[in-house]
Formats: structure tokens, sequence, C-alpha cells
């Protein structure tokens, strides 16, 4: 007494006028009974092709309930919309070795003549990979647009988008999706404290009290924050002391950025400004003036 799947999708795609039908083929058992359908009711059919599936890793079928996320997640998780739409166009289709399309171009080169038979595996590794291209494509300007509700998220004010378009510049090579560039982000807006453990135990010792006094000194004095200026500062600094670069960079690293790794130091002191880079400067030499006394 009610009409069944095939007869139901035949009037729906009828009344709405589909003249093309492209789907799995875990539905091709399901086109010869609805053609039947079309002859019976006099109507010409649309065209139908079928794409081999995509599998998760273990090659069993993905599902809502098994492996598939809906395109909200992604969003969710930080993954650009170019990277997406590239990835799943490459899934059991190929335009010789290339990966990396261009909406353009997948417009231009797609056909389902070059779709393959065998089904797609489900990478995440590779759209990750992918991600991070297109992190590295877009625009400075586009990127500071998309990440600032990330960083609303987790609880910081995005910043004048001119200024954060500079941060995202200085991480977009550092990241996979905007939820890492938003973390990433995080010690330009608060303090760094407390410092990775690693770093301050290697880095923030009573060796570095002078050098990070005399970086404090000169950012008092150094007429601009220019990349040109703090680099000669930097090896001017080192040379005065009798180290290398590194050795006056690291320890200043941990100081203002809280970790070990970040983007340069000229690109940091330059987006921190002239104050807050000394306040922090300050603030580490009083935590290794507060360890020493702890013993």
């Amino acid at each position: 007494g009610i009409p069944t799947y095939n007869f139901a999708v035949v009037v729906d795609d009828l009344t709405l006028g589909v003249t093309h039908v492209i789907r799995g083929d875990d539905h091709i058992s399901n086109t010869p009974r609805q053609l039947t359908i079309y002859e019976a009711l006099g109507e010409a059919p649309p065209v139908f092709a079928h794409m081999p599936l995509m599998l998760s890793k273990d090659r069993t079928k993905l599902s809502k309930r098994k492996g598939a996320l809906p395109l909200s997640e992604y969003r969710r998780r930080g993954y650009l919309p170019h990277s997406l739409v590239n990835y799943l166009a490459r899934l059991g289709w190929s335009h010789g070795d290339q990966e990396i399309f261009t909406l353009e171009e997948l417009i231009q080169y797609f056909s389902l003549e070059q779709v393959g038979k065998a089904p797609g595996v489900h990478d995440e590794e590779k759209l990750l990979w992918l991600n991070s291209h297109y992190l590295k494509e877009t625009p400075d300007q586009e990127l500071a647009d998309l990440l600032a509700p990330f960083l609303a998220r987790i609880g910081i004010t995005p910043p004048p988008a001119d200024h954060l378009a500079k941060v995202a510049g200085t991480l977009k090579t550092r990241v996979k999706t905007l939820v890492e560039m938003a973390h990433a982000a995080r010690f330009y807006f608060r303090d760094p404290r407390p410092y990775e453990p690693e770093g301050a135990e290697k880095f923030l010792t009573s060796a570095a009290l002078p050098l990070l006094a005399a970086m404090e000194q000169a950012l008092e004095e150094v007429p601009d924050l220019s990349e040109a200026t703090l680099t000669d500062l930097l090896k001017n600094l080192a040379a005065q002391a009798g180290v290398k670069v590194v050795a006056l960079a690291q320890p200043v690293r941990v100081a203002l950025t809280g970790r070990t790794a970040s983007p340069s130091l000229t690109e940091v002191i330059a987006l921190l400004g002239r104050e807050e880079s000394r306040r922090r400067l300050a603030a580490a030499r009083e935590y290794i003036e507060s360890m020493a006394k702890r013993g």
C-alpha cells in the first residue's frame, strides 16, 4: 500500500526534471528496475552513471555509522573548502599524475570516462596534506577571515583584520588545519606562561639571564622593529656575548612564545611589539631567578 523506493525515486526525478543521475555503484542493481518503470510510464529516462564507492582504510564501506563525517564536521575541524573539493574529486578519478587542481581545472578536466572502477580509499593523511597546501596558498587577508572564528572558539577576541593577517602569515606554513593555527597563534594574544617544560628546563637557565637582560635593553633602544634591524640586533648581541645566535635566540624564543619552536623571532617581536616583548623577557628573567631560589 506504499510506494517502494524504486517507484518513488523515478516519480521524484521526473517531477524535478532530473536529466543525469550520478551515484554510487551500490545502486547498479536498482538501475534496471528504474529503467523499467520509466518505460512503463512512457517517459525518457535520465542518463545514469555509477561511481566507485569510498571505502575506509580497512576497505569497508564508509557510512554515517562508520568512519564518515558530515561536511560541517570537516569545517569545524579547520579544513578549507578547496581541500575537500580537490580531495573528493581525486577519489576514483585521475588526470595523469596531477594531485593539486584549481576549481577551474577540475571543471575543465573532469569527465566520467576517466573515473576508475576501483573504489577510492579514504586517507586522512592525504586530506591533511592537501589542507596544509591550501593553507600555504591562501592569501593572508583571506586566511585571517577564516581564522577569526577559530580564535573566538578558544576564547580569544580576534584582533583587527590587518594584524590578524600578519599573524596568519607567520603560521600558515607550520600547521595543517585552522584549528592547529588558532592554537599555534595563542601566544600572540595570551601570556606564554606556563612555559613548555622541556624548553624552560633547557633554555631558561641562569646562563640565559644576561642574554635576556641584554635583549630587553636592546629592544628599548632599537630604532624600529623591521626584519633587517632585528636580524642585525640578534647577531650583534650574540657576538658581544661570545655565543652563537641560536644560543641567544632559543632563550628569547621560549621567553616570548613559551615554546622551543615558533615563527622567526624577527616576525614574533615585530607582531608582539616593543613593550610586550620587553615585558615577556622581564617575566622570563623573574622566572629564572625564582627557580634558582627554589634550588
